[in-house]
């Protein structure tokens, strides 16, 4: 029964936001609620989780209105078969990711990236409505065109207009402050909709949705043609990966706050199924919404019988509460969108990368630009091309130093620069990443500096490998080379710390042969113990290191 009465306020709190994410998505009035109604139910029967809402969304909406844009007129039957199309792909990709086992996919979307991206579409979403929330008419489909005409238009904001929206907006706020708990939103529409109906909003030009189409969605293949589906693909799978990253993280978090049990696979299968319900039932792609899965949870849902309890809610207002709709202003609509948009620019998220990591913050801004300016869809390629940049950047140039230990016998890491040694003659170098093709000619320089000019100095070089967890071939060509290259300078070359899968990388790649089994030692101390019986006249001082990390 408590299941039931969350999904009753839960449907209260959602139907404005998927009435205003399908205008995000270019697509009819009544799409939004389709989105609430076989996808929620589709996810709720193949899905593992208890509280992702999966329905329409700001982020996938946008998505598909940037890739849409230039192929049909929004709203039109072939842009609303083009989006039933995409939406079936988008069901495939994930369905193939689910055989495939790639649900890892979106871990290589950084988070502080995400936070760009979501930020870029935010500012993207709310400038796309701001001509609506103001009464001014825009033509371009491009952002930054659109800001321009707004600006240029405001000397001739629709007065009437404004004032719907300054009350909606005001209202709206001053509720989430004072009454959380009361749908705020559902409350602006119903009663925006009762005065445009009673005092003929219409009438004195601030514009109306038109009529909406009652009843419950047709089913049925969406009407494409096979040549229609190559420039849907990329759409479709730009989608895709956005459902991955948003989806199973929202998932994990609220798994992890109730300890429940999560599948990921399944939940791909779910992700799949609810896709494909949304392409079958005419409406568009569909994502695991964060805000719409914390309005379900905060209502005291515990399992899925409150998402069948929204479906049935939303069928029936699709069966005998659509024809009111037709008199909601869009200027209403517009400031729920603007609304949504605004949570979705996360400054605070952004003030927190900034404290800690200006170079990420860098990237992040970078990441909302590129969506503003060229688009959504380029945008996500961007920020996956970010996030992969950032694994190399971080594989290429590790920390790596020279291990010396403390007063206390800890090793602790210095500069590699030539002089500096672990014990008069040892030296005790640390590479901390795989030994792979982009950073093996580095790790042999940075061995070569630590020599310096006059490489008779150093007696032994030892690499600790603690973090070289594999080494591939061309990387160990390079330490080959090196090896020669130390032994022609009179430097004995040896590894200690080997882990036990990168040991096979050594017998693979004749690594172990070229080095020599007495020169790979199982712990530093073994390799400083092994120095000093070699050149028992080197100074024995305080070097009884703990095998502690640096």
């Amino acid at each position: 029964m408590r299941d039931a009465l969350s999904g009753v306020v839960f449907a209260a709190m959602d139907i404005p936001q998927v009435l205003g994410y399908s205008r995000i998505a270019g697509m009819p009035i009544e799409t939004g609620l389709y989105s609430l109604l076989f996808p929620l139910l589709a996810f709720a029967a193949f899905g593992s989780s208890r509280y992702l809402i999966v329905a329409a969304d700001s982020a996938t909406a946008a998505i598909l209105r940037s890739g849409l844009a230039d192929m049909a007129p929004a709203a039109s039957a072939r842009y609303v078969a083009l989006a039933g199309a995409v939406a079936l792909l988008t069901a495939i990709c994930l369905l193939l990711a689910r055989l495939l086992k790639l649900g890892f996919i979106s871990d290589f979307l950084a988070q502080t990236v995400l936070a760009g991206f979501l930020t870029g579409i935010g500012l993207q979403v709310g400038i796309t409505v701001l001509g609506q929330m103001l009464g001014i008419e825009t033509q371009s489909r491009k952002t930054i065109v659109q800001l321009y005409e707004i600006c240029r238009g405001l000397p001739h904001v629709h007065l009437p207009t404004l004032l719907v929206t300054v009350t909606v907006l005001a209202s709206v706020l001053a509720l989430q402050h004072f009454a959380p708990r009361l749908p705020g939103s559902m409350l602006a529409v119903i009663v925006a909709t009762s005065a445009s109906a009673i005092w003929n909003f219409a009438g004195h030009g601030i514009s109306t949705i038109g009529p909406v189409t009652g009843g419950l969605p047709h089913l049925g293949v969406p009407d494409v043609h096979w040549s229609d589906l190559p420039p849907l693909i990329p759409i479709a799978a730009s989608c895709a990966v956005m459902i991955l990253t948003q989806s199973s993280a929202t998932a994990r978090i609220y798994a992890a706050h109730h300890q429940q049990r999560l599948d990921a696979d399944q939940d791909l299968v779910g992700l799949s199924a609810a896709n494909a319900a949304a392409a079958f039932s005419g409406g568009f792609v569909v994502n695991g919404s964060p805000t719409q899965t914390a309005m379900v949870e905060s209502s005291g849902s515990r399992s899925q019988i409150a998402q069948i309890a929204t479906a049935a809610v939303v069928a029936l207002v699709l069966l005998f509460f659509t024809k009111p709709l037709e008199y909601l202003p869009h200027c209403v609509l517009g400031t729920l969108v603007f609304l949504v948009a605004i949570r979705l620019i996360k400054l605070r998220t952004l003030e927190d990368i900034r404290r800690e990591s200006p170079q990420e913050y860098a990237i992040a801004l970078f990441t909302a630009l590129c969506v503003v300016v060229a688009g959504v869809e380029e945008g996500i390629v961007i920020a996956m091309i970010l996030s992969l940049l950032r694994i190399v950047q971080h594989s290429y140039h590790p920390r790596s130093g020279v291990m010396v230990a403390d007063g206390e016998g800890t090793w602790m890491m210095s500069p590699p620069i030539a002089g500096t040694f672990t014990e008069p003659g040892l030296v005790l170098y640390r590479f901390g990443a795989a030994l792979f093709y982009a950073n093996a000619n580095r790790f042999a320089d940075e061995i070569l500096a630590v020599l310096g000019p006059a490489p008779t100095a150093v007696r032994w070089l030892i690499v600790d490998a603690e973090a070289i967890i594999n080494v591939d071939y061309t990387a160990a060509r390079v330490v080959i080379e090196l090896k020669k290259t130390l032994t022609a300078a009179g430097v004995t070359f040896g590894f200690a710390r080997v882990p036990w899968n990168t040991r096979f990388d050594f017998r693979r790649h004749h690594l172990s042969e070229a080095v020599g089994a007495a020169l790979i030692f199982n712990h530093l101390h073994d390799a400083v113990e092994a120095y000093r019986k070699a050149y028992p006249q080197a100074p024995n001082g305080k070097i009884e290191a703990t095998e502690s990390k640096p």
